[in-house]
């Protein structure tokens, strides 16, 4: 990927939290940034929900969640996870707030571990 994300957003939609099995799903999006697949292109796939402007793109070795292009191309979505590299920039805003999972709150307040707890 080159160029610049314009907005990084964490959406708590029922199609991205059905996406990522977890509270929200965290997607860059960019209008000018450029992708370019490096090799195995022919392995990833990508599922537009019907009658939705959801999409997600996946990896079919793997099932990692990947770039995929939407709006007829106009819009380069990132998952922010499939990033390697450190990633400075800080989501924008929650979307969706109103879709929430009910157990989505105060969960910095619980325990943390670094590793698998024993």
């Amino acid at each position: 990927m080159t160029g610049d994300f314009e907005r990084f957003y964490l959406c708590h939609c029922s199609y991205c939290r059905k996406d990522t099995g977890s509270a929200h799903a965290a997607n860059l999006f960019s209008t000018t940034a450029k992708l370019e697949w490096l090799k195995r292109e022919t392995e990833i796939r990508t599922f537009q929900l019907p009658e939705s402007n959801h999409a997600k793109a996946f990896c079919t070795n793997c099932g990692s969640a990947l770039p995929n292009l939407q709006m007829g191309g106009q819009l380069l979505v990132v998952p922010a996870g499939c990033i390697d590299t450190a990633l400075e920039k800080r989501p924008d805003a929650h979307l969706f707030m109103a879709s929430k999972a009910a157990w989505d709150h105060a969960l910095e307040q619980i325990d943390q571990f670094k590793q698998l707890p024993e």
